[in-house]
């Protein structure tokens, strides 16, 4: 298996909505924030191939789905599909996906999935040859979302995911069509049935989605204001981050601006801490 690091389109968003309720004088020090208080954020994908035979895309970003006025009001800063462009500069088309794994079904999660806006279209669904993979419980919040969070998703994808006849919904620790090449386990405190995807296993990567969003959020206390319970979160992110640390498994980070990937340390406080950061993953061995 190799593995590569895929940007799709980058945001720019409210520095103290991303950091919760952690003060504006310790998270502008992670993230310098502009004039209108907002920090740079990423919406990067990771793209295992020879994955069990499959070239696999774990989550797509923002995408280009937006109209004019709603990218600009969540910041979004290109007018292209970047994952198609990213995909397409390592050799692959959006065809060449046989399955997409998606955390979340949050707008800045799956909003890739669509083909980029156009005036009067109806949307439609790229990756015509993939399974589309997302956990049961999240599948039911994305149906019946609750006030807090409905704006967070597209309404229209349900309906083109299940029309597709390529959607599966997952349980448990694996899926059918990645067998045990990916472990999966999950997370209540951002979204109900956060999917957290490990492939390799020990040793390996694993997709932080919205639980670690980057290196800033490593610190256990640092939640989000988007976050459903952030109590909870904490301390599903510090089992997590334990079990991580043991077993040498590396954090893939889906918002971070800068870096792509860090392994993790501690310091002699116990802290959790991301080092030998990794910038840009260009096919690495898995």
């Amino acid at each position: 298996m190799k593995a590569w690091s895929v940007m799709g389109n980058s945001q720019r968003l409210d520095g103290g909505a991303m950091f919760g309720n952690a003060p504006r004088a310790l998270w502008a020090r992670w993230l310098e924030p502009d004039e209108r208080h907002c920090i740079p954020l990423a919406c990067r994908a990771l793209l295992v191939t020879d994955l069990d035979g499959k070239n696999v895309l774990f989550e797509t970003g923002i995408g280009a789905f937006f109209d004019p006025k709603m990218k600009a009001r969540y910041g979004v800063v290109e007018q292209e599909h970047v994952l198609l462009n990213s995909l397409a500069a390592i050799g692959f088309e959006h065809a060449d996906i046989d399955a997409v794994v998606l955390s979340h079904l949050h707008f800045d999660h799956a909003g890739g999935l669509l083909v980029p806006w156009r005036e009067g279209a109806d949307p439609e669904l790229l990756f015509p040859n993939a399974r589309y993979l997302v956990g049961r419980e999240h599948w039911q919040r994305a149906n019946d979302p609750h006030p807090r969070d409905r704006a967070s998703f597209i309404p229209a994808l349900n309906l083109l995911l299940e029309q597709s006849g390529r959607l599966e919904l997952i349980d448990g620790n694996h899926s059918p069509t990645l067998g045990d090449a990916v472990r999966f386990e999950y997370s209540e405190g951002h979204t109900p049935g956060l999917m957290l995807a490990e492939i390799g296993g020990e040793g390996g990567i694993v997709f932080c989605a919205d639980l670690i969003p980057g290196r800033p959020w490593v610190h256990v206390p640092i939640s989000m204001g988007y976050d459903r319970y952030p109590e909870r979160l904490i301390d599903e992110k510090g089992v997590f981050l334990a079990d991580k640390l043991k077993r040498r498994v590396r954090l893939f980070y889906t918002h971070d601006p800068e870096v792509a990937m860090s392994s993790l340390s501690t310091d002699e406080r116990g802290r959790y801490l991301p080092v030998d950061d990794v910038v840009e993953l260009t096919g690495i061995e898995l």
